[in-house]
This record gives structure tokens, sequence and C-alpha cells, in this order.
């Protein structure tokens, strides 16, 4: 049973209404690239107060839209922190994002000197972890990888705070698409996502909240319809859906870099099949941060003009058509006075 701590977390994440309309911004990688681009040199030449900036400028200018943000430690916790408007959820992000890249798959760890204590401590509603999967990958790294998820997973336990697992399939080395950027693999097939989230669906490890990539490709899904295509889509959906319904476990799509348009496709497959909203980061934001970085006025008028209102438009399909997330209201019966305190161990 979920504790009442857990639950307390993810009503932080979602909004009144219970709707989880999150905004990442724990990239690294992705925004490293997004301000070289921007200044016209290479990801080397892309400072550590630039990052800091860039994440400021995202808090600022999108933080009271969202029902939470996601910020990582060594960037926009420092950057940030201090303007997170009182009604927004905080994740914070506990996976390092230089993964170990081997022949039979991809290891995730933790970032150095970062825990769920110390996240916990901070003031975090949730921990989220970013674990790389593939059901086909070496027997060593799959053990690994469950290993990494499920110790997280009991240290979320102990210290009462929600989990939310983000798992993306990634390519091999030694496959004709490899890259180690954060895009949607090219030869990622829908069974790959699906027996993943199988699998870390299970009680052992502990998970609270999905963030999930879409089963099919973002950039290629048929609008929904009647037609044979659409209803193809909309099984691979169904599927992950029926594996978190049955665990118990609320999911949310990520974005993965596709076009709002294409996200809004992808969100509507997945409000179908029962996804309950969205942690979504550069399809919001990553105009911006290209076209005008470092010049924070006209990065800041950007994301008023199209950033915002790119995540008010999603924000909207979320609240017309996903089912919303409730505290349980049978949560715990108790009939007399210190029952609820002698039972919270």
């Amino acid at each position: 049973m979920t504790t009442f701590g857990k639950l307390r977390g993810l009503t932080r994440l979602a909004d009144d209404d219970g709707h989880f309309t999150m905004v990442a911004l724990d990239q690294r990688p992705p925004l490293i690239a997004a301000i070289a681009k921007a200044r016209n040199v290479g990801p080397e030449a892309v400072t550590f107060a630039e990052m800091l900036a860039a994440k400021r400028m995202l808090v600022q200018a999108l933080a009271s839209e969202a029902s939470s943000m996601l910020l990582d430690p060594n960037f926009a916790v420092p950057a940030a922190l201090d303007i997170l408007p009182a009604r927004t959820g905080l994740i914070v992000t506990l996976e390092e994002h230089r993964f170990v890249d081997t022949p039979g798959g991809r290891l995730s760890r933790s970032i150095d000197n970062w825990s769920v204590d110390k996240i916990r401590r901070l003031g975090g509603d949730a921990v989220k972890v970013l674990a790389w999967y593939r059901p086909d990958a070496s027997p060593e790294v799959i053990e690994h990888q469950k290993d990494y998820v499920r110790t997280v997973g009991a240290e979320c336990r102990r210290h009462d705070i929600p989990y939310v697992l983000e798992l993306l399939v990634y390519p091999f080395p030694e496959s004709a698409g490899h890259t180690t950027d954060y895009v949607e693999s090219p030869d990622k097939r829908a069974e790959l996502v699906i027996d993943s989230v199988r699998e870390f669906a299970k009680p052992e490890y502990g998970v609270d909240l999905f963030k999930l990539e879409t089963p099919l490709p973002g950039s290629a899904l048929p609008e929904r319809s009647d037609s044979a295509d659409s209803r193809a889509a909309a099984r691979e959906f169904d599927a992950v859906g029926s594996i978190c319904r049955e665990a118990g476990i609320p999911w949310v799509m990520l974005s993965g870099g596709v076009t709002p348009e294409q996200f809004g496709r992808v969100l509507s497959y997945a409000y179908a099949a029962g996804a309950q909203g969205f942690l979504a980061g550069r399809t919001i934001w990553l105009d911006a941060i290209q076209s005008a970085f470092p010049d924070e006025a006209k990065v800041l008028a950007l994301l008023e003009a199209d950033g915002k209102q790119r995540l008010d438009r999603l924000t909207q399909l979320t609240r017309e058509v996903a089912e919303p997330w409730r505290f349980p209201a049978s949560h715990g019966t108790f009939t007399r006075e210190g029952a609820f305190a002698a039972s919270y161990a």
C-alpha cells in the first residue's frame, strides 16, 4: 500500500484538479547543445555560468504555469530554487547524465555526492531517475539496471518520498543508428518499451509515477482516427496503460524533443490509454534558448510569446481529456485516537 507520505508528495506534483502538467528542466547535454547552437560554438565552450543563466530564465518564465518542475542539483537547483513558486512542486534528479556505454548496453548511476536523503532534506517532493533500459541488453547490464532502480526504490520507501522513474530505450554501440544524444532511439520497437514498463511495474521496484516515452516514434504517429494505422498505434499505448492500471501506478508522457504538434498527438493516444499528464521539456522551451541565448530579454520574450503558449495548450488538452489523479479517499480507516500514529511505521 502506498504510504501517506508518498501520496502527499504526488499531490504536490499535480495541479489542484489532479492533473500532472509538469516541466522538465533537468536536461544537461540537450541544454548544452542548445546554448552552443545559439552562440555558434562547440559544446565544450559552454560554461557553468551559462548553464545557470539558462536554467534560471526557464524557471522564471515557466514555473508559475507548471504544476511541478523537474530540476537537477548541479545546475537548476543552485540557479533557481529561490524563485520556484511555493505552489509549484519540486522533483529532483538523482541520476548522473554521464552514463557508461558498454557493448552490452548502458549503465546508470547516481550523481556524485547526491542521494535520496539529500533530496528529501532539500525539500524535494519527489525523486526522479532516468534508467536507460533495453530488455535485450546483456544479462550483466540488465541486472545492473534492475539493481540500481530497486536500490533507489528502497531508499524512497525509507524516506517516504515519491519515486518517479523514467525509462528510455537506446541504440546499442554497434547499431547503425548509434548516438549518445538524448533523442528517440532510431531502432526503438514497441515491445521494448512495453516490456520495460512491465518489468518495472513490479512492486519490488517501488515506482510511484512513470515518466514514459511513446511506444512508437512520436514523429510518425498518425492522427487518432478509425484508420487501421491509428488502431494499431492505439493498441501499443493501450498495452502500456493496461500494465500501469493493473499495477496501480499513474503515468505521464515525456516529450523526447518532438515538435509541439507531434507531442499533442502523442498525448491524444496516451490519454485515451489512461495517462494522467506530461513531464515535458525541450518541446516547450528549446526554441527560445536556441534562438536567443544569452540575451535574457529576448529569451524571456520568446518564452512568453511561444513557450508559455505551448505549455498552456498542453495543459488545456490535459485538463479536457486526461483522467485526473486523486488521493485515495478511502486510504486508511482508523477508529480510535492514536491509531494512525501507531500504524505509520
